[in-house]
């Protein structure tokens, strides 16, 4: 099987939710940042376009966006939705097809937009309509002023019958689900407040050094007009820490800051054979050498990274002492927590550059960002092996291991 290596990549800084991008949509924001990435490496031919989208109009958005940035019509492009992990998976893939001999070069990455996140409703056949509702007719034309919400039964449950966040678990539908997760993984494992407002503070701190310092630059590019990362909050502390409310109506530990926020963004890698570096003369930055992805507890989803990790070092034949980098999507400050627990020899190497309680989290495209932070970290620390990884909705973890 052929070896699969990544030639470089980019991202978007990262927008907050209505802010600098309010007014773009998915596919416009990650084609602005395709075009710079081809720009930039003047790809001879590109095989395939594989990308994460977890919230955008549905359809094939990828293509979409590849359309939208002028790139070839012969080129074919597919979507994956894995949620938090789906451009990790999206980059496992384009790699499996790599090293079929299904392709020399691949793009893959993904792209998001909050704010421009379509409202969903159920279709008045859905059995869920009328099982959540006490109108007969099961049309939620019918109920009350024609606002699905504005049902009685539906507002007393909790459940109702537009969304934006899609279902992931057996049951009612519930958009909370993902902090409930949390909240229940935070009680599970005995996670103090303390201990998650140590990665808080740290987590700020390394992304406003990162950002000072310019370690960043050459994987990120200003499109739209935001040439900074909106969420680094390098003023906060521990008593604003304090202050903060439980987001969830009964719960004790979630809060705005332990909890990323949701945001815009877009990061692609290029993926390559070795064939076609050695067609190309070119010399490649990093080797995808493995990947694993794991399904787990689906009420506990930020757990997933522990077996996930594990895992890719188990099928890796490697031991943690052999990884000089670790990324991870910080979804909660519970996933930082968990991880330094079971490594605490390296927690100086653990998201080196500050994690998505700073950044935010862009759902479809945070894997590619981490991904490029951690070749970043590789490069700064030195580091022969990396390790990347994410937990995602519905209880899958994903990671990779780098070489370079």
């Amino acid at each position: 099987m052929d070896k699969v290596f990544i030639l470089g990549g980019l991202r978007s800084y990262i927008g907050v939710r209505n802010s600098a991008y309010r007014h773009v949509p998915a596919e416009h924001l990650g084609a602005a940042v395709l075009k710079e990435l081809t720009a930039r490496y003047q790809p001879p031919k590109i095989d395939m376009m594989i990308c994460g989208n977890c919230v955008g109009g549905g359809g094939n958005i990828t293509r979409l966006m590849a359309l939208e940035a002028g790139l070839s019509e012969s080129i074919p492009s597919f979507t994956v939705d894995l949620q938090c992990a789906s451009s990790l998976e999206a980059v496992i893939t384009a790699a499996a097809r790599i090293q079929s001999g299904l392709a020399d070069l691949v793009i893959a990455g993904g792209f998001e937009s909050s704010s421009t996140q379509p409202l969903r409703s159920y279709n008045p056949n859905h059995p869920y309509v009328s099982s959540h509702t006490d109108n007969p007719s099961g049309n939620p034309a019918d109920i009350h002023d024609g606002s699905p919400a504005d049902n009685s039964d539906v507002r007393r449950t909790g459940l109702s019958l537009t969304y934006s966040t899609a279902k992931f678990i057996p049951g009612p539908h519930r958009e909370d689900v993902m902090l409930q997760g949390a909240e229940k993984t935070i009680c599970h494992y005995h996670i103090s407040p303390g201990e998650m407002d140590a990665w808080v503070l740290e987590s700020h701190r390394r992304a406003y050094r990162a950002a000072r310092e310019g370690l960043l630059d050459g994987i990120t590019v200003p499109v739209f007009g935001l040439g900074h990362d909106e969420g680094i909050r390098p003023r906060l502390n521990q008593r604003l820490l304090d202050r903060l409310p439980c987001v969830l109506k009964n719960g004790r530990y979630l809060n705005a800051a332990n909890a990323c926020t949701m945001n815009d963004g877009a990061a692609f890698l290029l993926l390559c054979s070795e064939q076609y570096l050695k067609k190309h003369k070119l010399s490649p930055r990093f080797r995808l050498a493995n990947a694993c992805t794991v399904g787990a507890d689906p009420l506990m989803s930020p757990a997933s990274v522990l077996p996930a990790v594990s895992g890719l070092l188990e099928r890796s034949g490697l031991s943690m002492d052999d990884i000089g980098a670790i990324e991870c999507n910080e979804a909660f400050a519970a996933i930082d927590v968990l991880i330094s627990r079971a490594y605490p020899d390296k927690a100086s190497r653990y998201n080196q550059l500050g994690g998505a309680l700073a950044y935010g989290h862009p759902y479809g495209a945070s894997g590619a960002i981490i991904l490029l932070h951690l070749m970043r970290s590789m490069e700064l620390s030195e580091s022969s092996r990396g390790i990347c990884c994410a937990a995602a909705a519905g209880g899958i973890g994903s990671a990779i291991l780098l070489e370079q």
